[in-house]
């Protein structure tokens, strides 16, 4: 029988304790307060802590690397097309102000830093903890693996010291930085989040009760008539929908059945009393229609109905298409019975609107009648069929090439300075997810891989520090002090301020698209969480994407940087 309170009972067995601690991180992860919650990552640094100071297991170092550096080539290769999108004119301003953001994160866990006698490992476990960015733990733990002077010893008190003080001041980075930009900026400044996300949303779409609205896809209808009503009789298919869309509705005749014959569809069909047609509609566009009064009785054919639709997903990438808006598109004649369901932008859904502009490296989930989805498609850009496989041969090649340009080293003051390969991992997914958007043909990494590689890479990786960290957490956390704590919460918070003031008064940035760029610049995916609830719309994700891509390059550059600043 097994003991499972022995503690030595993972020493053999270290494999089976990462598991464990993946479990029981993912299951603290779930504590959640309204739209904020602890998180996977959060949860199993605790667990790994705890697990870790019970079992005083050593976990090799090269597994808590692979998984690392898996991590960052799909963190690069998700944000990849969006970060150099964000580095052009219109992405401008929001790349700024998370710049200001950035830099100022780093300037004042310097300067607390030095000023409480911090090491190079609490320094990066404060920035990382304070601008609530994971990934600075593996980028410190590799820069004080390089440093010279170190002992073996030394630089794995040093490295256990980075996770220390992230699990330290994490948690309450990530709620401070939630309340201050979802409720006590709007309330200082007296503003309804929820009001001005609601003006913001009617001036960048047309009608209130367009469909964009809200949920930001298309809710698609198919149904079928007979032909009853007289001014219908003798007018083509084309003619039809041509006025159906100058009265601003999207009614589609997708097939015609005459005389117990299906025909085949042709814009050109003149219509008959008697046909059946399948209509294809939004459904407010049908109901506002009110096709029985229209067109005639409503009846049901499943023959009819019963065509092969499609659900194809396409990356733009086509250059004629590429700046225009959803509105432009909806009046192409390519687009004709074809619907935008939903845009996926830097791997996360978009809340796009009439007003918003495809961009390279978008993807269009397209849904309708086959035979028109597939031409829409290759008018767009590049149609990608569903795949569950992985192009293992593309990101190995990305991972090594990554790895191999973050070897080299130069010497700065005796000091070896260089990318790292976790760093070189970085650097090379931002490139191949960059040249994926623009050759969508290559390198197929599904939904699915891209979270085992992205969420579950960091969390394994996490895991792991916590295990390795555990048996010196208590010892470290006395050495820290409360300091941590308290300076943690205001590097967290300066940052923020400095950003919003300088998006505020200085760039003149709405309220509800600030708060995004803010939460997208400190890359904290549950304060976006806490705007959207407060707002009660998605209005202020379309600043967070591109702050987000820069933030998440560049906090995580600040690992190696304040390393190197504290030694």
């Amino acid at each position: 029988m097994i003991d499972f309170l022995n503690r030595n009972i993972f020493q053999p067995y270290p494999e089976l304790l990462i598991f464990i601690t993946v479990a029981f991180g993912f299951l603290l992860g779930k504590i959640r307060y309204k739209a904020i919650a602890l998180g996977a990552v959060t949860g199993c640094l605790i667990a790994g802590l705890l697990l870790g100071a019970w079992t005083e297991v050593e976990i090799n170092g090269t597994v808590k690397s692979l998984f690392f550096i898996m991590f960052l080539f799909a963190l690069g290769y998700k944000v990849g097309p969006q970060f150099f999108r964000g580095l052009r004119t219109d992405g401008l301003p929001q790349v700024l102000n998370a710049v200001v953001v950035c830099v100022s994160g780093l300037l004042i866990c310097w300067v607390f830093a030095a000023m409480l006698g911090y090491g190079p490992g609490l320094s990066a476990g404060l920035l990382g903890g304070a601008l609530t960015q994971s990934a600075v733990i593996g980028v410190a733990q590799d820069a004080i693996g390089t440093l010279p002077g170190l002992s073996s010893g030394a630089a794995k008190h040093e490295e256990n010291l980075v996770a220390i003080g992230y699990a330290v001041t994490y948690p309450l980075g990530t709620i401070l930085c939630a309340m201050l930009l979802a409720n006590i900026l709007p309330r200082l400044y007296k503003k309804d989040l929820a009001a001005e996300s609601a003006q913001m949303a009617k001036e960048l779409d047309a009608p209130d009760n367009d469909p964009d609205l809200a949920e930001g896809y298309y809710e698609v209808v198919l149904r079928a008539y007979t032909i009853e009503r007289p001014d219908i009789v003798g007018r083509t298919i084309d003619d039809f929908e041509n006025q159906q869309k100058e009265l601003g509705h999207r009614i589609y005749l997708t097939r015609v059945r005459r005389d117990g014959q299906l025909l085949d569809h042709d814009q050109q069909t003149v219509l008959r009393e008697g046909d059946i047609v399948a209509v294809s509609a939004l459904r407010g566009s049908l109901v506002d229609y009110d096709a029985r009064t229209h067109i005639g009785r409503e009846t049901d054919d499943v023959e009819l109905l019963g065509y092969e639709t499609e659900t194809l997903h396409v990356v733009a990438s086509e250059k004629a298409q590429l700046g225009r808006t959803v509105a432009e598109l909806r009046r192409e004649p390519f687009m004709v019975g074809v619907y935008i369901d939903k845009i996926y932008r830097s791997g996360a859904e978009f809340p796009y609107r009439l007003s918003s502009k495809v961009e390279r490296g978008d993807t269009l989930v397209l849904t309708g009648p086959k035979r028109l989805v597939d031409p829409a498609g290759a008018a767009l850009g590049k149609p990608v069929p569903t795949s569950f496989a992985t192009d293992m041969i593309w990101v190995g090649l990305g991972i090594f090439l990554g790895g191999c340009i973050g070897i080299p080293a130069l010497t700065v003051s005796g000091v070896p300075i260089s990318l790292s390969t976790s760093g070189g991992a970085l650097i090379m997914g931002l490139v191949f997810g960059w040249i994926r958007g623009k050759y969508p043909t290559y390198g197929n990494v599904p939904p699915g891989a891209q979270w085992f590689m992205d969420t579950l890479g960091l969390c394994m990786f996490v895991a792991i520090v916590g295990i390795n960290a555990g048996p010196s957490f208590t010892s470290g956390l006395s050495d820290a002090g409360w300091g941590l704590l308290v300076f943690g919460a205001v590097a967290t918070v300066v940052p923020l301020i400095v950003g919003f003031l300088f998006g505020h008064y200085v760039q003149k940035m709405r309220f509800p698209l600030l708060m995004g760029v803010l939460a997208g610049g400190q890359t904290t995916t549950a304060a976006i969480g806490a705007i959207n609830e407060a707002s009660r719309s998605q209005v202020p994700t379309l600043g967070y994407t591109i702050p987000y891509a820069v933030g998440n390059v560049l906090l995580t550059i600040w690992g190696a940087v304040i390393v190197l600043l504290q030694h």
